[in-house]
């Protein structure tokens, strides 16, 4: 006898209405800046308005490229938002007059922006997420050096801590990405050509940021990157499908002192991604980690990692017991993780040699687990 086929729950169900109801996001992806997003994304609008789409320009930076403003055409534009602060006018994106105006398209330049103080959201990208829920398809740009758990690797790469990040989930999400691709030894060429920057501006970024040892870096990581959000799309879109089944799940433990806690959430974040798997950020909280026992400099710094698990994609948590390997194996038995993920040791050579260490504590207490040791 044939086995009945799998039946898709009500929750994939639901899960499709609330993708019908959504407005679209594409996103024009780049290794760097100068690679030709903002003039790709106007070009595209330029194509849907011929066709009789409603397009606006919530907000665009050209730069002062030449070749990028000729492309802003006919293109209608959504008047920018005023907001004076410290005696300075900032200009912003204007969601509410975007939503009011309701366009089919926007077209939202620099996702990973961060607006002015006194703006209803923090980031632009939170802007963009209120444009799509509002039913409004957006078009945007960034780079990919933006990404939130790709920060420690971009610093390792270019030794620049890039301050403006979103999370990962944003891009994710996105139905279509395109990747905006220059050989490094191009974009180095429109550089000095004055195309990306004025050139005062130009041999500053080519003595720094934009040698030819960073671009291609930045370009290898974006086409990995690509490759993988297509592939984790093509996985959501079988989900749609397929029934939803159980599958491993990873956590990570950090303490209130945890001295490299964002880097270890995010290589514990890409690697859940990559395994298509929760996640879990836990605060093993011990008695020497009472809330009454730590200074309030230092539960903010737990805050902060807990609040950065969550805009990972982790689910941040506390969990108490009396020693650290006992507390991490009893929240392994109890959310059923099968993967724990731990960094390695900071702790001098002598000291590991004469007491047994975290990672073998575990190990040797723990069945059905796998234990993982990053590099932070």
């Amino acid at each position: 006898m044939n086995a009945e086929p799998s039946r898709p729950t009500p929750e994939q169900f639901l899960n499709l209405i609330r993708r019908q109801e959504r407005g679209r996001l594409k996103v024009y992806l780049g290794s760097s800046a100068g690679v030709g997003k903002t003039y790709s994304m106007l070009r595209e609008g330029q194509r849907l308005q011929k066709q009789g789409i409603d397009v606006v320009i919530g907000v665009v930076e050209t730069h002062g490229r030449v070749e990028t403003a000729e492309q802003l055409g006919d293109l209608e534009r959504v008047p920018a938002r005023l907001i004076e602060y410290h005696g300075v006018t900032l200009q912003e994106m204007d969601l509410e007059g975007i939503l009011a105006r309701k366009p089919t398209i926007c077209l939202v330049d620099e996702l990973a922006h961060t607006n002015a103080p006194g703006s209803k959201n923090p980031k632009r990208y939170q802007d963009v997420e209120e444009l799509i829920r509002a039913g409004i398809h957006v078009i945007t740009t960034v780079n990919v050096q933006h990404l939130e758990s790709l920060y420690d690797q971009v610093e390792r790469l270019t030794s620049v801590k890039v301050k403006e990040r979103l999370p990962d989930r944003v891009i994710a999400e996105a139905d279509q990405i395109v990747n905006v691709d220059v050989s490094a030894e191009d974009l180095l060429d429109r550089l000095k050509a004055g195309k990306v920057y004025h050139p005062d501006r130009a041999e500053r970024a080519m003595a720094n940021f934009f040698t030819l040892a960073n671009l291609t870096s930045l370009r290898e990581l974006t086409l990995t990157e690509i490759a993988h959000l297509i592939d984790r799309r093509g996985r959501r879109a079988e989900a749609d499908k397929a029934p939803i089944s159980a599958t491993d799940r990873v956590m990570v433990g950090i303490s209130s002192r945890s001295p490299n806690a964002p880097a270890l959430l995010r290589k514990t974040a890409r690697l859940a991604d990559r395994l298509n798997a929760p996640w879990y950020a836990v605060y093993i909280q011990t008695p020497p980690e009472e809330m009454t026992r730590i200074d309030a400099a230092t539960q903010r710094l737990l805050s902060k990692n807990l609040e950065l698990a969550q805009q990972l994609g982790g689910i941040p948590m506390t969990f108490k017991g009396t020693g650290i390997a006992e507390t991490i194996l009893a929240f392994a038995r109890e959310y059923d993780i099968r993967i724990v993920v731990m960094g390695k040791s900071l702790r001098p050579w002598y000291k590991r040699i004469l007491t047994v260490s975290l990672f073998e504590r575990i190990l040797r207490e723990s069945t059905d687990v796998d234990l993982l040791i990053v590099d932070v």
